[in-house]
């Protein structure tokens, strides 16, 4: 068994498509409309087959995202080297997006940052 994708829902899917592609090297089909419900999605691959489906929908309540919350904490992004989590989160710092730790080792051993990327969604970056 395997994780066939993961959704998010977002207010700006421009946007996050944007940064899913520019910033992570995703790539995102053309996109999915139903004129009923106005429910939009896009679905951004990555390269090893991991999929992300960013969706949106008028009226939809956002709510405070604490980091420290229950449910998803993140989603994590391996980039092969310490130097490319480096690199990227120099990256991602300077496109003006928050860095709340690292680039680190943590106590578990992975090297990794955390990154608020998303409407307040934390995004991993590790080896």
């Amino acid at each position: 068994m395997r994780i066939e994708h993961i959704a998010l829902y977002v207010n700006d899917l421009e946007k996050a498509r944007d940064f899913f592609v520019d910033v992570l090297n995703g790539t995102s089909n053309d996109g999915y409309h139903n004129v009923k419900t106005d429910f939009r999605s896009y679905f951004i691959s990555f390269e090893d087959g991991a999929r992300l489906e960013i969706m949106n929908k008028p009226n939809m309540p956002d709510s405070k995202k604490d980091l420290n919350r229950t449910g998803y904490a993140h989603i994590a992004f391996s980039v092969g080297s310490k130097e490319r989590v480096d690199e990227l989160t120099a990256q991602i710092r300077n496109l003006g997006y928050e860095v709340v730790s690292g680039p680190r080792t943590t106590g578990d051993g992975y090297y990794e940052s955390c990154i608020v990327a998303i409407e307040g969604n934390q995004i991993e970056i590790t080896v």
